[in-house]
């Protein structure tokens, strides 16, 4: 069967997007409720060092999402990295990519988004912050988010970008107050940290990291991608840095070493010593319109996942009922919903995060090979975005991806081998009845 990705984009789409909204774009959809959270895990792992985190951090997603403008040069029809990876190495590949994507990844990464947002809602109402309120707190919340969305894809679109904006002035206020009130010599440390340390910690912080590669979906819109991809992505990438790097040396300058203590609401703890009560409910606030807006983002867009697959007898046939009236896919819905709660009611933030980001990682390392094998394979389309230095970029792109993926623990490395040693068989026994090619990948929210 011919996969979707080798479907040319519609002729009718007008390239208008530019460097500064391509960018804006990677940022909005990066910046989500993990950075809330973060700081203080990451400086529980490495204290001041944890500065070097966010490097390795920012080195890697800027290869990574090089070697996406560069697939993408080659892979015209719209879709993610599902599509990259079938049309490098096939449709059991794709299938894996996508099983990868919308469950470890997907469902963890919002089960660790609603412990973020239970912790922040929690400085408002303590009784959330643990115990049956907190559980019957993060039941009601997926069950509202599946009931907006049950109830109408507008609902739910409207709803998701309603709430895209409201969170990076409140972080950029907090940046501008905390330098003056910033003890400097709380950001020194004595030692370089050890490459497993700083590994563990770098495979926690890229939960903040993932979801830049998102604005590259619409390809068919870009204007002169062969000069606005590398400047928009780039720039992108830096803004991220700069913008992760500050929050946290404002935290650690302005809290010290209590900022490890904080693992509830750092950021928010920092806007208390710095404004009060009033900037500690103000990054609260902030932190729950985030948590709440990736949910709804994630809630409109993954269970339309569930049912193509289901459409194409690649997952169970219920998945593929909509709803009558509303003409939406309700069992996957609430499907979707309830893997979430399930996730967030026996995993911790710290443990979700992290398998989120191994999973995604792992979907990173196929888009990077896919780079690598394309560019033998497939001539990339005129005018489009080609990687300077032949196959450096990607091959870089490919060991640092391995260099954290054997940061995991030996229970993760096999978890997530157990998930793909069911997915194969599972695949070679459904294969008969798929009509059509796999479908595209989700862009998921901002984390």
């Amino acid at each position: 069967m011919r996969p979707t990705g080798s479907q040319a984009p519609p002729a009718h789409l007008e390239r208008v997007i530019g460097p500064w909204a391509l960018g804006a774009n990677a940022v909005n959809l990066t910046v989500g409720a993990g950075i809330f959270a973060l700081p203080a895990v990451v400086a529980g792992m490495l204290g001041p060092a944890a500065l070097v985190a966010y490097a390795v951090c920012g080195v890697l997603i800027l290869l990574v999402l090089g070697c996406f403008a560069e697939v993408g040069g080659r892979v015209t029809g719209s879709g993610g990295a599902v599509i990259y990876v079938e049309e490098a190495f096939g449709p059991l590949a794709g299938f894996l990519t996508w099983v990868v994507f919308a469950l470890p990844f997907s469902v963890a990464s919002d089960a660790a988004i609603v412990h973020v947002l239970m912790d922040a809602l929690a400085g408002f109402v303590p009784a959330l912050g643990s115990g049956v309120a907190r559980l019957a707190g993060m039941a009601l919340l997926v069950g509202v988010l599946a009931a907006v969305n049950v109830r109408g894809v507008r609902e739910g679109t409207r709803l998701s970008v309603a709430v895209t904006v409201a969170k990076l002035l409140p972080l950029l206020l907090l940046i501008a107050l905390g330098v003056a009130a910033m003890q400097w010599r709380a950001l020194a440390w004595s030692g370089w940290p050890s490459a497993r340390a700083l590994g563990a910690t770098s495979l926690v912080l890229f939960f903040a990291f993932m979801g830049a590669e998102s604005a590259l979906t619409p390809s068919g819109e870009i204007r002169d991608p062969a000069r606005t991809v590398p400047r928009g992505m780039l720039g992108a990438a830096l803004a991220l840095v700069l913008l992760y790097t500050a929050l946290q040396a404002t935290a650690q300058g302005v809290l010290g070493d209590g900022l490890a203590r904080q693992t509830d609401a750092p950021l928010a703890a920092t806007a208390a010593r710095l404004a009060g009560d009033a900037g500690r409910r103000i990054v609260l606030a902030c932190t729950a319109i985030a948590g709440f807006g990736a949910l709804a983002a994630d809630m409109v867009g993954a269970p339309r996942g569930f049912l193509a697959m289901a459409e194409r007898g690649l997952l169970p046939a219920p998945l593929a009922r909509v709803h009558p009236r509303r003409r939406t896919p309700w069992v996957a819905i609430v499907a979707f919903a309830a893997f979430i709660f399930a996730a967030a009611a026996t995993g911790s933030f710290r443990g979700l995060a992290v398998l989120s980001s191994i999973s995604l990682l792992l979907v990173y390392l196929g888009v990077c090979l896919a780079a690598l094998r394309l560019r033998r394979t497939r001539p990339p389309a005129p005018g489009t975005f080609r990687l300077p230095g032949g196959p450096t970029v990607p091959l870089l792109a490919v060991a640092t991806v391995c260099w954290l993926l054997a940061q995991s623990t030996r229970t993760e490395a096999l978890g997530m081998a157990a998930v793909l040693a069911l997915a194969t068989p599972y695949y070679a026994l459904r294969r008969r009845t798929r009509a059509a090619p796999l479908a595209p990948a989700v862009a998921h929210p901002p984390h």
